[in-house]
């Protein structure tokens, strides 16, 4: 019996992804598929766990050096299934597409056009370089005969405009061989606030280092320790990151490089408050901060910015809060809110691991991903 061929193509994510390689890839490999991954963010060449890498750091070569790697390694590997994570790999699938009539599965997850992409332009190319990259959407929207969405809030335009295409959502909960549990109490006088991420304007590390500070105003005998995990990727986050420090001059505050996806869950296991404090914006309403569902696995409590994405997909109350992340003020009061009540502390603590188990983990979600790939094959 032929066992059937898996590619994996993406651009923006490295070959070791935790959705692509740590739950998708490994999942279909245990289900007894050959798999592949090609990634052009990351320099890999091997096998990992029975999964074959070709991985090349290339983000910065032309349109036409990229989708060449990409066609060459669908020539070679012959698959059955192609699934897709940017509009450049679909497309660099189509000639196989045509030539095998295999199946492209896009993957959704990102928000696309993202507000990143037309940054670099003012007014009004960045209007037309928007309408351009909406346009290479709908082309791989076209070209793709599956759908995964990543989220309900990312199922436009592509849903809306190809509605008889076959489609499933499979969100981005944890396998817990993942999660480090660490369930805390709080402790007298002390407490610990934790981001994790970009240290970005846009992604709230402005916003998370006020709340901390109007905490600090709030109960200057109160032992606020700031656990920070991540990094600026661009020299203008540099420099805004340097100036709050600077501004805020924190006297406890530790700044941990990015981990790896294995002990991510372990590296923030000392907090007892973890945030996402990301910009009010268009495409932030629609994407669904992620790194949610390990915070509840874990089991700690979260203040989060009062996302679509997030309401639509998670009932934060039972494990914490969701707030405006420009009214320091109000969080700061939500974290006296625990200090002052610890009980209700210990109830969201337990109840954030309890939500993980019965909502929010992959091998809920795991067959769901399996039978609509298998069909796909059909």
């Amino acid at each position: 019996m032929k066992i059937s061929k898996i590619l994996f193509l993406t651009t923006a994510h490295r070959h070791d992804d935790d959705r692509i390689f740590y739950h998708q890839a490994k999942a279909l490999k245990e289900e007894g598929y050959h798999v592949k991954i090609c990634s052009l963010s990351s320099e890999f060449r091997g096998t990992v766990d029975g999964i074959e890498i070709e991985s090349y750091a290339v983000l910065e070569k032309s349109i036409a050096d990229k989708r060449k790697i990409f066609e060459n390694i669908c020539d070679t590997y012959e698959p059955d299934v192609i699934i897709c994570s940017e509009p450049l790999a679909v497309i660099s699938a189509k000639k196989i597409k045509k030539r095998k009539k295999v199946k492209i599965i896009y993957d959704i997850t990102e928000w696309y056009p993202s507000m990143r992409m037309v940054e670099p332009f003012s007014f009004p190319l960045n209007m037309i370089h928007a309408v351009k990259f909406f346009l290479v959407q709908l082309y791989a929207g076209f070209i793709s005969t599956h759908y995964i969405f990543g989220e309900n809030t990312k199922k436009f335009p592509l849903a809306y405009f190809f509605p008889f295409k076959k489609s499933v959502v499979i969100p981005y909960y944890p396998d817990d061989i993942y999660i480090h549990q660490n369930i805390k109490s709080l402790q007298l006088g002390k407490i610990t606030l934790c981001y994790t991420g970009q240290f970005s304007e846009e992604k709230g590390i402005g916003n998370f280092f006020a709340a901390a500070d109007s905490l600090r105003r709030k109960r200057p005998d109160l032992k606020i320790s700031i656990l920070l995990i991540g990094g600026s990727r661009k020299q203008k986050d540099e420099k805004y990151f340097s100036e709050l420090k600077k501004k805020y001059n924190f006297e406890n505050i530790k700044i941990e490089k990015p981990t790896s996806f294995e002990t991510f869950t372990e590296a923030y296991a000392d907090a007892d408050i973890c945030f996402d404090l990301r910009t009010l914006n268009y495409e932030n309403h629609h994407c669904l901060p992620i790194k949610i569902f390990y915070y509840a696995a874990s089991g700690k409590p979260v203040i989060y910015t009062d996302l679509k994405a997030t309401r639509q997909h998670v009932d934060v109350s039972k494990f914490g809060f969701l707030v405006n992340p420009q009214n320091p003020d109000n969080i700061s009061d939500l974290i006296i809110k625990y200090i002052e009540d610890p009980k209700l502390y210990s109830e969201h603590a337990q109840n954030a691991r309890k939500e993980y188990e019965t909502k929010y983990n992959w091998n809920m979600i795991k067959n769901s991903f399996l039978n609509f790939v298998r069909k796909s094959l059909k």
